[in-house]
């Protein structure tokens, strides 16, 4: 039996659009079962604008920053239970090795940051980002996480990932 919450880290390569989105919408969904990080590998060092308004327009209202992936293979950082890419440049990257081996997955979406257009079109491109992220945490939050066991988890979690996609096409 796991005590809550589960930590859950969200990754990608520029820690500013989508890993921050999760972030904010996980700890908002979350109902105390769940405490949500992001971070980067590259971080940018800051939080794409549209990001942080749609997170805010949810009802996430701390402060969220573009960070390095590093701040939590360090001693004293929260003990993560689960690592989620968002991007598809992440999950192809050697990540530290994380205390307690983590579940791994990779939900990749689509960057918003690299959308073409006006800003109407941008604007777009982080929405359709905030909804893809929006159906796979509603997964999340729907599996029995304390019947699962580690394997079960990571299965579950990866398959999060591929049937969203496959649906979303």
């Amino acid at each position: 039996m796991h005590a809550p919450p589960y930590n859950v880290l969200f990754l990608c390569t520029g820690n500013s659009a989508r890993s921050v989105m999760a972030e904010a919408m996980l700890n908002v969904l979350g109902d105390g079962r769940f405490k949500a990080f992001s971070a980067g590998s590259f971080p940018s060092g800051k939080v794409q604008p549209p990001a942080a308004e749609l997170a805010q327009a949810f009802g996430y209202h701390a402060p969220l920053r573009s960070k390095s992936w590093d701040e939590f293979a360090q001693p004293g950082a929260p003990a993560i239970d689960m690592v989620i890419t968002v991007c598809d440049n992440a999950a192809g990257e050697v990540c530290p090795v994380w205390p307690g081996q983590p579940v791994t997955a990779h939900w990749g979406v689509p960057d918003p940051v690299a959308a073409e257009g006006d800003e109407e079109a941008r604007r777009r491109a982080f929405e359709a980002a905030w909804l893809r992220l929006r159906r796979r945490i509603d997964l999340l939050l729907a599996l029995p996480l304390e019947k699962l066991d580690r394997l079960a988890l990571q299965q579950q979690l990866r398959a999060i990932g591929q049937t969203a996609a496959a649906d979303e096409r």
